[in-house]
């Protein structure tokens, strides 16, 4: 289940989305996540849905690798699904002790499912198509008015971006220290939920020590390279706004606007 999780990962490429600006990415995905938020019905899903697997196809990454990235999240949709279900008040089609199946809550749960599912692709596709420099950068970018106010912006995106970057390392930090506890005899998937959760002690406490390890080594090693924040630092790659940028950033308007309108007349 591990090996599953993807959040994180970059994969290089030539393709539109890997070419746009990540100050613009960031801001397609806001709106992105607002019009789904704001959506209610057939027609505006339908609008998201039809420029999610859009640009799925132009960034031409595989689509076994975003499904991949929903295995984890599985559970997640199923259990928001079912308490859909149960508990939306409606026409009654099932009837069973306190539970009650209703057409609206087959519909509910199905929307809400498709929402999650669209949420996740769409965070993912950010990870997959922008590198974590370029999403520092970015960010900061966006955050510098804050910078106003004495908030360090460039140091709180660096960690953002830090953090995003080493969810695969941990990951595959992770899996290895279960298989080598599991050569040991070590058992996480039997046993009751208080032995499941002793058996994690043996897991969670290398994993910790190796964490804090690896902090402190790229502490180390940035302030080797005279990483002193944000102040004074130039970029070796600038952020430059093309055309390509504003025919996305059009497109992506009309799209995203037309999807909340109609959402918000129920369509």
């Amino acid at each position: 289940m591990l090996s599953e999780i993807t959040l994180g990962q970059f994969f290089p490429g030539h393709s539109i989305p890997h070419r746009l600006d990540p100050r613009l990415k960031l801001l397609i995905l806001f709106a992105y996540i607002t019009a789904l938020l704001l959506s209610s019905w057939l027609l505006s899903y339908g609008i998201i849905a039809v420029f999610l697997v859009t640009a799925i196809i132009l960034s031409q990454i595989s689509p076994k690798v975003m499904l991949r990235g929903l295995k984890p999240m599985i559970f997640i949709i199923l259990l928001t699904a079912i308490l859909n279900i149960f508990y939306t008040t409606g026409q009654v089609i099932v009837s069973f002790w306190v539970f009650q199946i209703t057409v609206e809550g087959i519909w509910r749960a199905l929307f809400m499912s498709m929402r999650l599912i669209m949420l996740i692709l769409g965070t993912f596709l950010l990870t997959y198509t922008t590198s974590p420099i370029m999403l520092t950068d970015a960010l900061s970018r966006i955050m510098r008015p804050f910078a106003l106010v004495k908030v360090p912006v460039h140091e709180l995106a660096m960690m953002m971006t830090i953090a995003l970057r080493f969810i695969p390392t941990i990951i595959e930090e992770t899996d290895k220290i279960m298989s080598a506890q599991k050569a040991r005899g070590s058992d996480f998937s039997t046993g009751s939920l208080m032995q499941r959760a002793k058996a994690l002690i043996p897991l969670l406490v290398p994993l910790f020590f190796s964490a804090f390890r690896r902090a402190d080594e790229l502490a180390s090693a940035m302030e080797c390279r005279c990483y002193h924040g944000g102040e004074g630092r130039t970029r070796m790659k600038q952020l430059r706004v093309c055309r390509l940028d504003i025919i996305s950033a059009v497109v992506c308007s009309v799209l995203f606007a037309g999807s909340i309108v109609l959402g918000r007349i129920g369509l």
